[in-house]
């Protein structure tokens, strides 16, 4: 079990959302939103480490055929209720899909969930591209590092209302957040992208949204 299963899951995540500034809220509507834009009617998109469905609310309405994957239950049981039959959601790891090759148009893994999820991290990508069809697309997003002061504060006031440790200001810096409690936020910058992608033959485009996000597209053959 990891941190955003036993401590930042269900109404604690949406908290964390809902603690967050007017620039953070800008940054996520922003990664939704550039997301979206790669999504036509009857696609089907596949959201890994979905959470309580924030994101994937709005993929739904994009395509009308949207999953969603979590290892948190409380997590997934909070996203059924809200979202009810308009999503396809499960308990999974996005380590090791239990999806079929090539069935969805788009795989997205959004807000950093590269580093989130504390798995091999070119496994993530090589088990999101097997997934994809071919002609689809694979997005992974980490945070760009102007965004830094931006984060840094939103993490302050998730620590400020219990949601994370007493953030460990010595150890804290270089696009890396470390809390007391054992939490730690890093970052996938450019150049560690392009090689993870390169690592399995590969190539991608690697390029900054709204001045917050790091994204990480390729294009499945």
């Amino acid at each position: 079990m990891g941190y955003y299963d036993e401590k930042l899951s269900a109404e604690r995540l949406r908290r964390v959302y809902e603690v967050a500034t007017p620039r953070v809220r800008r940054y996520l509507e922003a990664e939704i939103e550039h997301v979206a834009s790669f999504l036509k009617s009857g696609d089907a998109v596949l959201e890994t480490g979905c959470g309580y469905g924030r994101a994937l609310t709005r993929l739904a309405d994009a395509t009308g055929r949207a999953f969603g994957i979590d290892t948190s239950f409380a997590s997934l049981i909070m996203a059924t209720e809200s979202l009810g039959g308009r999503v396809c959601l499960a308990q999974m790891n996005a380590a090791a899909l239990g999806f079929d090759d090539g069935v969805f148009d788009l795989v997205a893994c959004i807000q950093n969930g590269i580093s989130a999820f504390k798995a091999d991290r070119a496994t993530l990508i090589r088990e999101a591209v097997r997934v994809a069809r071919p002609g689809g697309r694979v997005l992974f997003s980490s945070y760009a590092e102007r965004f830094w002061d931006d984060r840094m504060e939103w993490f302050e006031r998730q620590a400020d209302e219990g949601l994370l440790g007493e953030i460990d200001y010595e150890n804290t810096g270089d696009g890396v957040i470390v809390c007391r409690d054992g939490f730690r936020a890093d970052t996938v910058g450019p150049g560690e992208f392009s090689a993870l992608v390169a690592s399995l033959g590969l190539e991608c485009s690697v390029y900054e949204v709204d001045c917050s996000s790091l994204f990480c597209e390729i294009a499945v053959n």
